[in-house]
């Protein structure tokens, strides 16, 4: 039943919006290091930080683990909690060097789990920023759970709203063939239909591609159920 339930919210999402091609950068590193600026903050504003970087020819593994902390978090200002952002990087930026000559594709050898684990020992590094870097920099059968994903599946009657991480990214792992390109495009689709349509407050329901008339809320986000 919830296999066929995330199968119904994919194929109406997908008609709904399109292809969305995410994930926005231009290499895997650039993919990973949007993944932590993008912790507490819109797309738009990593894009400026990620500008920056590339206007002061930073924004590669090498060039950033010897830049100091000062300076890289002047850079990615833009993006908010530059300060902790920045020895986020770097500490991301060091694992990548020590372990893999600063070469992120070199990543792709190690083992789903094992590198999952690496990931989230690093300071800064939580379960959605290391499943997008495994997901959309790696390319790895990883689904990325975040706010939205949580938002539409409680609303939606698929999981409880205090369900955690874990849960959560099971029922997609247990109810989804592990594709790539299927978990990269769900997730963005998700992400499109939170933002536009399943808001925090005063969601917008009735223009919903997943709505039916069934388990709707209202448009102070009450469910009329």
């Amino acid at each position: 039943m919830t296999g066929e339930k995330l199968g119904d919210i994919y194929r109406r999402l997908l008609d709904a919006f399109g292809p969305q091609r995410w994930w926005p950068g231009e290499t895997p590193f650039e993919v990973a290091v949007g993944a932590v600026l993008t912790q507490n903050t819109n797309w738009g504003n990593v894009e400026k930080a990620i500008h920056n970087l590339k206007e002061a020819n930073a924004l590669c593994s090498l060039a950033m683990d010897r830049m100091s902390n000062e300076r890289l978090a002047e850079l990615v200002r833009p993006s908010g909690y530059f300060n902790v952002k920045a020895v986020r990087l770097k500490a991301l930026v060091s694992f990548i060097v020590s372990g893999y000559q600063g070469n992120v594709t070199r990543m792709k050898d190690t083992g789903t789990a094992a590198l999952r684990e690496k990931l989230l020992a690093i300071n800064g590094i939580g379960p959605e920023t290391a499943d997008s870097i495994l997901l959309y920099a790696l390319e790895k059968p990883v689904f990325v759970i975040d706010a939205y994903t949580k938002r539409i599946l409680a609303r939606h009657g698929i999981a409880p709203a205090m369900a955690d991480y874990s849960r959560l990214q099971g029922l997609f792992h247990e109810n989804l063939e592990p594709d790539v390109k299927l978990y990269n495009e769900f997730h963005a689709l998700i992400v499109k239909t939170g933002k536009t349509f399943c808001r925090p407050r005063a969601p917008l329901c009735r223009a919903c591609p997943l709505s039916d008339g069934a388990n709707n809320f209202s448009s102070d986000g009450a469910n009329r159920a």
